[in-house]
This record gives structure tokens, sequence and C-alpha cells, in this order.
């Protein structure tokens, strides 16, 4: 029996699914039918081999993971009619502001020249680059702030709070718990919006099926509906993960090299060089938790399990149709197969 490894990720009213050979986009449309879209990968470890190694690996699938999910998120918005809601309602507004202008043009006696649709096409374009540029650096600087600069300047106001009697050998723990804190705390906090809660459902329907499968069970709504929404291999217990390698990995340096949290700035720096070897760790640890059920894997992927309650709502049962889509699309033609699930979430 052959075995495959299928992972996923929730979208906008959809799933992205992929395995060793096909990756699909499943996705509920405006008119309620389901869309299926196969997105052709390319892996860089196929000309470069040695990214393929273990630790390096790692930084190489979270980076493609990261650029396929955006990818397959723009998918999804276009095909739920998200953007053509978005183009609409921007159509509307620059309608209105035109009326607006040929009304005092009007009113004045004067003569109205209508704008030029493909310059100002042109000029659009180019704004929505310079827009997504800069959101990309600015997302960049808020990640920067929130977990490497602000950990340490809020240890930094306790050591000086309490002259000095917590010492820099609590740094990475005490930084290392106020990392997790930020990070639950965000995800409990765009939890609260309907649109991110509809992704978060998608996202229990994603685990509740891959659930489904790995049983044996056919697939339909009433069987999946069964299932737990809390996945061991999640995506989020891989997050979690990486923020206690984080921890451990940091208590090592200062341990080693007392004397590099004395400036602010080279510590900050050097969190932000150990980011790759953290992430490839984590990566090793969570393909041992995806190959091997035992007390010391699932004390490991605890923590995750346990945000994953923030991160996974009860699905609707058109959500678990779309599920179940996403999750055909990609299985081979082959039956005699078995389920190994690696949520890229």
């Amino acid at each position: 029996m052959k075995k495959i490894s299928i992972g996923g990720q929730a979208l906008i009213e959809g799933i992205m699914m992929k395995s060793p050979t096909k990756t699909a986009v499943a996705v509920r449309k405006p008119d309620g039918e389901i869309d299926i879209t196969y997105i052709k990968e390319k892996h860089i470890k196929d000309k470069l081999p040695f990214l393929g190694w273990p630790v390096l690996r790692g930084v190489v699938s979270f980076i493609e993971s990261m650029l396929l999910g955006y990818k397959a998120l723009m998918l999804s918005a276009d095909k739920s009619g998200l953007t053509e809601l978005e183009e609409q309602e921007e159509a509307a507004k620059k309608q209105a502001k035109l009326e607006k202008k040929r009304q005092k043009a009007a009113a004045k006696g004067k003569e109205f020249k209508e704008p030029d649709e493909k310059q100002n096409k042109k000029s659009e374009n180019i704004i929505i680059t310079i827009v997504m540029a800069i959101g990309m650096v600015l997302g960049v600087a808020l990640a920067v702030f929130l977990f490497m600069w602000l950990p340490t300047a809020i240890f930094n106001g306790i050591a000086y709070i309490t002259n000095g009697a917590v010492t820099n050998v609590f740094r990475p723990l005490i930084e290392g718990v106020l990392k997790i804190g930020i990070f639950v705390g965000y995800v409990a906090l765009v939890s609260l919006t309907k649109d991110i809660k509809r992704v978060f459902m998608y996202h229990g329907a994603e685990h509740k099926t891959i659930f489904c499968l790995e049983k044996g069970m056919e697939l339909k709504v009433e069987n999946v509906k069964d299932q737990s929404r809390f996945h061991p291999r999640c995506g989020t217990s891989f997050m979690i993960l990486m923020l206690i390698v984080g921890i451990l990995i940091n208590l090592l340096i200062v341990t080693l090299f007392p004397a590099v949290t004395n400036l602010s700035i080279l510590w900050v720096a050097i969190k932000i060089l150990m980011v790759p070897l953290i992430c490839g760790l984590g990566y090793e640890l969570i393909k041992i938790c995806g190959k091997y059920d035992n007390a010391a894997t699932r004390i490991i992927a605890a923590p995750g399990m346990w945000v994953q309650r923030l991160t996974t709502k009860e699905p609707e049962d058109d959500m678990i149709e779309v599920a179940i889509a996403s999750i055909i699309a990609v299985l081979p033609d082959d039956e005699q197969v078995s389920i190994d699930c690696c949520d890229k979430e």
C-alpha cells in the first residue's frame, strides 16, 4: 500500500489541498457551485538538490508554502466573487465622485473634461503595485516590531523596574513567553472578525475531512461532521513549535555568550539571524510528529492543539462539501493508498 502526504490551507470561501503530485483549490462560487482549480508547483530543490537537506528544507518549504498560500488566497478571493464585489464598490465610488465634479462644472457653466480611462487604469496599476510593496515592507516591519523588538523592550522595562533582580539568564524564557502571548492574542483578536471566522470554519472543515479519510470512512458530510477539528500536525502547531524552539535556542546563546544581550540592537539582530535555523528545526520536529504517534510526539504537538481552539471553528455543511471536493481533487487515481496528513495552514 502506497503512503501519500496530504496537506491543506483554509482560504476565502474555500480550501487549498495538496498531495505530492497535485495541488488544487476548491472554492464556493457566488452561484453556489464549487470551482476546482489546479495549481502547478515548482520547487527550487529540484534545481538545487542541497536545499532538500534536513533543516535547509524547512526554510525552503516555509517560503514556498507562503508563496503558494498567497497565490491560492488571491485565487480564492477572485473565484468567490470577493474581488469582483470590491471592484464594483470601487467603481461606484468613482462614478459618484465624477458625478459630483460634473455637477460642479455645470453649476459654474464650465465644460467638464471626461477622464482618460486608459491613462487612469495605468495610473491605478502603478498605485496598486506601490501600495502592495509598501504593505509588504510594513508587514515585515510589524513582525519585527511585535516579535523581536517589543519583547526585548518589555523585558528591559521589567529588569529596570525590578532593579536588575530579573537577570539576562531569564531573558530568552520571558521574551519567548511574551512572543507566544502576542501571537495567541493576535489570533484571538482577528478571529472575532466575520471574514476570518469563516476562514477558521473552513480550517475546521479541512481537518475534519482529512480525519475522515485517514479513518478509511466514506467522504460524506455526515461522516465528516463527527470528526474532530483539532489535528496534531496542523500548521498552527508548527508556528507555536517555532516559538518554543526559539526559546531553547536563545537560552543556549545567552548561556554561551551572555554579553550579547547587553546591547538591545545586537540582540534583536541575532534573533532575526536565528529565524532560518529555528524554522528549519521546527519543520523537522513537525515531520517527526507526522511520522510517529507516541507520547513524545503528542507532547510536542499539544501546544498547537490548544491554540487550534482559536484557529479552527465548527464548519457548516456547505463548507464540508468544499473540503470534500478539495481532497478528492488531489487523490491519486490508484485507490490503494494510505493518508498521512500534513496541514500547511
